[in-house]
């Protein structure tokens, strides 16, 4: 069975919601500092609600009206601004523990279906054949469109050891497919870890939980030992990452800098929107190098570990440059157990750059070029931070930074479907480092 990294860059709720960068500071819900209210525009709103409940074709409830517009306020702001009910709260929280019941695919919505982002490697929609790029059309015998994405999600939810049928179009097929995908407890290892080869050590992390700074530091101590205490060097593998909790970003990052060096900030309106963040230990490598992979998929926390990294000159950045999510959304819990998930700030790497709708630039930029005839690898056309609608504008230049762009290196690497040929260059590249590395202490 083919074998897929986990991506994920759209809304993922229900079987894994990706939290995205969010803090939890509920004291920015309690401010009641009074706001000037545009009581013509509110005129404007009552009739409207009014005119609604009075003529349209159906009769329709007052919470389904007021929580549209709620919605529909909140999507006008950005795209990560949103109105979480009590089922979709519940989701978030699921979401930063990794444990979830369903099928274990990533999804989004595209054209009314359900798009697979990607099946979760070792998830019975991974081992059925579920792949990215997949848009489901039916479920069982319920047509997806005109479905929610939440409303599908439920559908797709259920008991472990009960069956459902996705129908599904993919490219270069000529007809819709049926697949049988049999329901499970869905626990997703953010963090993986093994030797490279001898003394070189690999830690995948797909996504930021809130164990992910334990799992990081266990991966690191047993690569350790299995280096014979002797590690030189590691490939920290952030492709495809959606990103997480915040404090799982700098946990991460922490893991890797010394005690004291900056690793993030947030600057918002509000002062409990301004923070910062910079590590407690010391590097737990002893400044053995590190290659991060990154590419349009590693998005929000997974740019704050990379920033950091790259910032401090404490690794290497390698791949294509990073989706671009540099806003902070805090969690405000309403009543009724819903909340309110509200873009508060902008976070900025140790050097003071945001990169939102920009993305962290790599180092070493990757091209992918097919092995056979050298021409450009065809795959999932990521969309990016700055291709969604009505997302932030990056306001650095309007701040008067005027930061010079470094000069980046390109290389082209022909790619092998039975292999991941990027992975071994930044072996490569990680064993010149480790190499210069040991002749400067000598």
């Amino acid at each position: 069975m083919k074998s897929y990294k986990p991506l994920g860059v759209g809304l993922i709720i229900g079987l894994i919601l990706g939290v995205l960068v969010a803090t939890s500071h509920q004291v920015l819900a309690k401010r009641t500092a009074p706001v000037d209210l545009p009581l013509s525009d509110i005129r404007l709103f009552t009739d409207v609600y009014a005119r609604i409940k009075k003529d349209y074709v159906e009769e329709v409830g007052d919470k389904p009206l007021l929580e549209g517009a709620i919605r529909g306020m909140l999507q006008s702001l950005d795209p990560h601004s949103a109105f979480l009910s009590q089922d979709e709260f519940q989701e978030l929280q699921i979401g930063t523990t990794g444990e979830f019941g369903g099928l274990g695919i990533e999804v989004g919505m595209e054209n009314g279906f359900v798009k697979v982002i990607s099946p979760i490697e070792g998830t019975p929609a991974d081992k059925a054949g579920v792949e990215a790029g997949d848009l489901i059309i039916k479920l069982d015998d319920t047509q997806v469109k005109g479905l929610t994405l939440n409303e599908a999600v439920k559908l797709m939810r259920g008991k472990r050891g009960t069956k459902i049928v996705l129908t599904i179009v993919r490219e270069g097929e000529s007809k819709p497919l049926e697949v049988e995908v049999t329901r499970d407890v869905i626990r997703v290892k953010s963090v993986r870890s093994r030797i490279l080869e001898p003394g070189f050590g690999y830690i995948r992390i797909s996504s930021f939980q809130s164990k992910t700074t334990r799992n990081v530091i266990a991966a690191v101590e047993k690569l350790n030992k299995k280096a014979g205490n002797n590690l030189q060097g590691v490939v920290l593998d952030l492709r495809n990452n959606p990103g997480g909790v915040l404090t799982g970003a700098v946990g991460v990052s922490d893991v890797f800098l010394k005690d004291g060096e900056l690793i993030v900030y947030t600057k918002g309106r509000v002062r409990d929107a301004e923070l910062k963040y910079s590590a407690s230990t010391n590097d737990s490598i002893n400044g053995a190098p590190i290659v991060v992979l990154i590419n349009e998929g590693s998005a929000s926390a997974s740019e704050i570990v990379a920033g950091a990294l790259q910032d401090h000159k404490r690794a290497v950045i390698m791949g294509k440059s990073s989706f671009g999510k540099g806003s902070v959304q805090t969690i405000l819990p309403l009543k009724e157990n819903a909340a309110l998930k509200l873009t508060t700030a902008r976070y900025y790497t140790p050097s003071g750059r945001s990169i939102q709708a920009e993305g962290i630039e790599p180092d070493i930029l990757v091209e992918e070029v097919e092995a056979e005839n050298g021409e450009a690898k065809k795959g999932f056309q990521f969309v990016r931070e700055a291709d969604l609608a009505g997302h932030l504008e990056n306001k650095q230049g309007e701040e008067g930074d005027t930061e010079q762009k470094k000069e980046v290196k390109q290389i082209t690497i022909p790619i092998d479907s039975a292999d991941d040929a990027v992975l071994d260059e930044a072996l490569n590249i990680l064993k010149e480092l480790a190499d210069s590395n040991s002749t400067k202490n000598v």
